[in-house]
């Protein structure tokens, strides 16, 4: 099998670069990266050398390159279906693809005015009401999932898949932004908080010198 390459924005902001780069380190197989520094001058035509679309996340696979998040995980689960990439239930799989679709297309309000930034910490920030409608919603499908199909571990599904990967830089937005969740749905922030994979990009974040202004609040 060729040899995978991700190519991936600055670990403190770049939210969908983590889900890709999570779904990658599930997948189990051995994989470089390439961060490439992103909000630069250079940085576009960077990330066009090797991203059709002219944005990160993408993944290089021998002649196959896949440039956006959700394709990435789909292409990882063909490649290793081992790993349980999705849910084998049918059901459960199901669920696992609507929420990480809804996760993938909505929550517009959420990401502008709560921007990932794993380095900062700003409580009191105002919440607008079409925000803490998102953050509901999030909060709602975290405890459905859990309910109905996380018996058999900490995570959505149980155990650690692509819907995890999905909403992970959502959790660090409530983390950072101090967004209190309670019960069930900040059981699961926490899981992921444990998971080992995402604190060690937790750990690379902090320690990266770049800092974008627009992102720092």
């Amino acid at each position: 099998m060729a040899d995978f390459t991700i190519y991936i924005g600055n670990k403190n902001y770049s939210s969908w670069s983590l889900r890709a780069w999570l779904v990658m380190k599930a997948a189990g197989a051995p994989f470089r990266e390439v961060l490439i520094p992103l909000w630069q001058p250079e940085s576009k035509g960077e990330v066009l050398r090797h991203s059709p679309s002219g944005k990160v996340p993408a993944l290089v696979h021998g002649d196959v390159t896949v440039w956006e998040s959700l394709a990435i995980g789909e292409y990882l689960a063909e490649q290793a279906p081992a790993a349980g990439l999705w849910p084998s239930d049918s059901a459960a799989r199901a669920a696992a693809r609507a929420a990480s679709a809804e996760m993938h297309a909505g929550f517009l309000p959420l990401r502008r005015h709560l921007p990932m930034n794993m380095r900062a910490s700003v409580p009191g920030r105002e919440i607008p009401p079409e925000v803490r409608l998102d953050i509901d919603r999030i909060a709602a499908m975290w405890r459905d999932c859990r309910r109905r199909f996380g018996a058999d571990g900490p995570y959505l599904f149980g155990r650690f898949t692509i819907a995890d990967a999905m909403f992970a830089p959502v959790a660090s937005r409530f983390r950072t932004y101090h967004v209190a969740l309670g019960g069930e749905a900040q059981s699961y922030a926490d899981a992921l908080f444990s998971h080992p994979p995402l604190q060690e990009w937790e750990k690379a974040a902090r320690a990266e010198p770049m800092v974008v202004a627009q992102f720092e609040v």
